[in-house]
């Protein structure tokens, strides 16, 4: 009876670039595993539309291992318990994964797995998946690590492996099914996922720079890729090396041809692919800023104000401050919202509401679709003002829809209540006359809400709580050390017009057939 080799599937929902599935499919027979983990999908920042974008990238999933004779087990249980059922019915010579850098369950479940593999003599091989790096000593050589990473090899297509057991065929049992429900959501899968990628390098990357900002103009001057990069449906490498691949085409183009705002862009987004790898390595260095300060100077800051009343009414998007409630009601609808509209909800949580970040970030982790952890609570603590080594960041709502909503068609798009209400009025409709209320029909205090707290003055009361509060002694020290642990030493180390040519420029190109997956 050969030996089996099981690839156990978590955030890389992809054939392509998937370097544990290779090694492993040439090793003998190989059996894919997924598990919706009980210990997972009860934790505070998971949601059903996470599970709607995994399970329609599994359908898809499911159809290109076939294709490489590898059958996909969906498990609805825990991992160790999956690998024990499989084991019970055919040795393992091995578990083949990504690392994932999660939120403190995941590394539970990780020890946990970890801990079976030892009592069961099974190895467990573990391959980086994005250019994060476990057990990093310091910061000083990691934008290095990550050029190396992005620069090597992307794995080809897994050739065909060797039938399964017949005792494991039943146990693996039926293909997972495409859901079938239209989703307002972005759908998962990779072929999704590249058309998204193909689409942005093509011609819409040109809005980037300059249009990511806007909440009307970022959800096409956005790349839309962050959901598939979070579920791996594409890699990291893959995307960077195809923005790369982009912009050195366009840089060989006659000067008089080459389109300046599309290359500029492309800049700025590959500064964004370094930047969401920069973050991550946060979370993997430090697991427990999950849930505590990452400068500990900042702990009891606003932990003991905590208003349940006010979260409340910033999580159903009813605060009075229109551009607060039309993009939570824009989030609540879509799962998506650009980064500094995510930023402001954040800061005016934080700040004019005064809210320790722990509850609006679980609350947003669950409305994102691209929710990544390790870009979650390091960002999240950083729109909070508790790292110790960011400038502050706090949002004036209404300057921000007076700056990127000047006519008020975001506002009028996600707020209907407010749709009649004339513009001089429509970013701050407290302050409406009662004639005016009168003649557009929208009462405050009744069609639309009356401010949780007038913006200004919220802000005003923050600053002077921060200021008062880094009068404390120590926090200069602690923010040494955190800057040490976490903070950023230089940008990307190279921007070249042309790749490097490696072997892996020869492999056929990402775009060549979304039937190769």
């Amino acid at each position: 009876m050969s030996p089996l080799h099981v690839v156990w599937f978590k955030r890389d929902l992809r054939v392509r670039d998937h370097w544990p599935l290779l090694r492993a499919s040439r090793s003998g027979a190989v059996l894919a595993l997924y598990c919706f983990e009980p210990s997972q999908l009860q934790q505070p920042d998971a949601a059903p539309r996470h599970r709607s974008f995994v399970e329609a990238s599994l359908a898809e999933l499911a159809h290109d291992l076939a294709r490489a004779n590898i059958r996909l087990m969906v498990w609805q249980g825990e991992v160790a318990d999956a690998l024990g059922a499989v084991r019970a019915v055919h040795p393992l010579a091995g578990l083949w994964s990504h690392e994932e850098t999660g939120n403190l369950a995941s590394y539970a479940r990780d020890r946990a797995v970890a801990g079976w593999c030892r009592e069961h003599g099974v190895r467990w091989i573990e391959l980086p998946q994005v250019g994060v790096v476990r057990r990093l000593r310091d910061r000083d050589h990691w934008n290095a690590e990550w050029e190396a990473f992005m620069a090597a090899d992307v794995a080809p297509l897994p050739g065909v492996a060797p039938n399964l057991p017949a005792e494991l065929v039943t146990l693996v049992g039926a293909l997972p099914e495409t859901p079938a429900e239209a989703s307002p959501f972005q759908r998962g899968g990779r072929r999704a996922g590249v058309a998204v990628l193909r689409d942005f390098l093509d011609g819409r990357a040109a809005q980037y720079r300059g249009g990511i900002s806007s909440p009307l103009k970022a959800p096409t001057a956005c790349s839309r890729l962050s959901p598939y990069l979070a579920w791996g449906n594409v890699s990291m490498r893959e995307v960077v090396r195809a923005t790369r691949a982009r912009a050195a085409e366009l840089a060989d183009l006659p000067r008089e041809q080459r389109p300046a705002r599309l290359l500029a862009s492309l800049r700025a987004f590959e500064s964004r692919l370094h930047w969401h790898c920069h973050f991550i390595q946060k979370l993997e260095s430090e697991p427990s800023l999950e849930v505590r300060n990452m400068h500990r100077g900042y702990d009891g800051l606003r932990e003991a104000d905590y208003d349940r009343s006010r979260f409340e009414a910033w999580a159903r998007g009813e605060t009075g401050v229109p551009l607060v409630d039309a993009c939570m009601a824009m989030l609540q609808q879509t799962g998506w919202l650009n980064f500094r509209m995510r930023a402001m909800l954040m800061s005016f949580a934080s700040y004019q509401l005064w809210l320790h970040w722990r509850e609006p970030g679980l609350h947003l982790a669950r409305l994102f679709t691209d929710y990544e952890p390790g870009i979650h609570w390091p960002q999240v603590q950083m729109q909070s003002g508790v790292t110790g080594i960011n400038a502050l960041r706090v949002y004036n709502p209404v300057k921000q829809a007076r700056d990127h909503d000047p006519n008020g068609v975001f506002v009028r798009r996600w707020l209907p209540a407010l749709r009649q209400v004339p513009d001089a009025w429509l970013f701050e409709p407290w302050k409406m006359p009662d004639n005016v209320q009168a003649a557009c029909g929208v009462r405050i205090g009744r069609d639309y809400p009356a401010p949780v707290v007038e913006p200004e003055y919220g802000l005003r009361a923050a600053r002077a709580r921060i200021a008062e509060w880094r009068q404390r002694p120590g926090l200069k020290d602690e923010a040494r050390r955190v800057f040490l642990q976490h903070g950023s030493r230089k940008g990307p180390t190279t921007r070249r017009r042309k790749p490097k040519p490696t072997s892996a420029m020869a492999q056929p190109d990402l775009f060549d057939s979304l039937e190769n997956a």
